[in-house]
């Protein structure tokens, strides 16, 4: 099931992907028809433009700092923080400084 990532290694999540200036860089862990795992990172001021998902999405921030709009709600995370972003419910994502999150959509 996992892929792009080592197996029986202890690793930190945050290293599996790293900082481009002006991109938003991602590598896929899962990719299945019940879940998607996802590593992220935004340059600052990078973002992934308003849209919604066909399953609930959660977000944990494992660096720096990132703007999460869910409908019309705004929310701030930090590193170690988690937000669930509801199935069906447009959401956006933006980089207030430089970050990375690991994303979990289940379907």
């Amino acid at each position: 099931m996992y892929k792009n990532i080592e197996k029986q290694v202890k690793l930190s999540l945050k290293d599996q992907v790293e900082y481009q200036q002006w991109q938003v860089v991602s590598k896929t862990l899962v990719q299945n028809e019940f879940v998607s795992m996802t590593i992220f990172s935004f340059d600052k001021g990078e973002e992934i433009s308003s849209h919604s998902s066909g399953g609930d999405a959660m977000v944990t921030v494992l660096d720096g700092k990132g703007k999460f709009t869910i409908a019309d709600e705004v929310f701030y995370l930090e590193a170690g923080e988690t937000i669930i972003m509801p199935k069906d419910i447009p959401h956006a994502v933006y980089g207030e400084e430089k970050f990375k999150m690991l994303l979990v959509v289940s379907f």
